[in-house]
């Protein structure tokens, strides 16, 4: 029986889906098609998809169009995987050309959903009635699979489909991690290190966490803090240390982008603080078994914040508290000194289970029909 045709089209290749993307590439018979446009996310090269056109973009305020895409209705693909992106004003027509002149083909979204934090005119005059013409829904998570089931949506017809990054490669350099004196080293003592792996942008709250670090020094307790990236923000992060006096406890090792590298910073450190919307960083810290902390506004955060679980994975603070933060960083020392391996084990397994392309593709295979 020949494979079903299929159209993916997507807003780019970013790098840290190109397991997941060249697995698809290999078990459909598919074309690509990608919005030409710089998202700032970095790419794979096109050359390792079997055929990928760019389909021209126009901006619209806070829409933007994408030129050709009803055309690719016209094509013998009997299903659609595409971007769900509800800001896309050549989706509703291209949604409502397909329920009218083809409707047996089928129309899956992969998005984020609903976040929770969508205004009533936002929810029901655009996001819902936008989302209702697919077939299938695949979410980014759990959190969203509930907000629109909440909202009326067919339970069965969404599919939390989580995230990855490069999970072989680092599953390879995890087998490979040993404990090192990389931070005794450097800070010269055997201190908790608390590390952040990202950018260094003012959405991350970065400030937090080393107001926080200045509380727990205020109580007789030390930590060392490491930041690995740069951004806008380190200059006032600097300033910052230097304001709290924990400025010897705080290394700005830059932006790095050798993953060895970045492995065996994530390994050796403690903890990681993401005061902002956590994101990726939780799978990075998480794939090399470092637990993860951040706030607990759900409508405010990135879909990966559920791997995080409580007292196993990580913690949640209150949002905007310095001092809750600062308790939970206290309270995670206080409970889990003595715990490390098996801390790092669940870590390595909710990776494992939940968060790689292996899990992903089972979810589409299953699903996407």
């Amino acid at each position: 029986m020949p494979k079903k045709r299929v159209c993916m089209f997507f807003n780019d290749l970013a790098l840290y889906r190109k397991a997941i993307y060249k697995m698809l590439d290999k078990e459909y018979d598919c074309d690509w098609y990608i919005e030409d446009i710089d998202t700032g996310v970095k790419e794979f090269d096109d050359s390792e998809l079997k055929n990928v056109e760019r389909l021209p973009v126009k901006t619209l305020g806070p829409f933007y169009r994408v030129d050709g895409l009803s055309k690719i209705l016209k094509k013998d693909y009997d299903i659609f995987f595409m971007l769900g992106a509800t800001r896309n004003l050549s989706l509703i027509s291209f949604c409502l050309k397909k329920k009218i002149f083809y409707p047996q083909k089928r129309v899956y979204f992969w998005t984020h959903g609903y976040y929770g934090k969508e205004s009533w005119i936002e929810k029901t005059l655009w996001k819902r009635p936008i989302m209702k013409f697919a077939d299938g829904i695949f979410t980014y998570g759990d959190y969203a699979r509930k907000l629109m089931i909440d909202d009326g949506f067919d339970e069965k017809r969404i599919y939390p489909i989580h995230n990855s990054l490069d999970y072989e490669h680092q599953l390879n350099l995890r087998k490979e991690m040993v404990g090192s004196d990389i931070y005794s080293l450097h800070f010269n003592n055997e201190n908790p290190v608390l590390i952040f792996i990202g950018r260094l942008t003012e959405i991350k709250r970065l400030d937090l966490f080393l107001e926080a670090v200045g509380v727990l020094n205020n109580q007789g307790e030390s930590y060392n803090v490491v930041f690995v990236g740069d951004g806008s923000e380190k200059q006032n992060l600097v300033s910052l240390t230097f304001k709290l006096g924990i400025q010897e406890q705080v290394w700005f090792y830059g932006a790095c982008y050798d993953e060895k590298t970045n492995a065996e910073l994530i390994y050796n450190a403690d903890l990681c603080i993401a005061p902002g919307n956590i994101g990726l960083t939780s799978i990075h810290a998480l794939m090399f078994g470092c637990p993860a902390i951040s706030h607990d506004r759900w409508d405010l955060q990135m879909p990966e914040f559920e791997a995080i679980k409580p007292s196993i994975t990580g913690d949640f603070f209150k949002y905007g508290s310095v001092e809750d933060l600062a308790l939970k960083i206290h309270r995670w020392f206080e409970n889990k000194k003595d715990c490390k391996e098996e801390v790092r084990n669940a870590c390595y397994e909710e990776i494992d289970t939940n968060w790689n392309p292996y899990y992903q593709m089972n979810v589409i295979l299953k699903n996407l029909k």
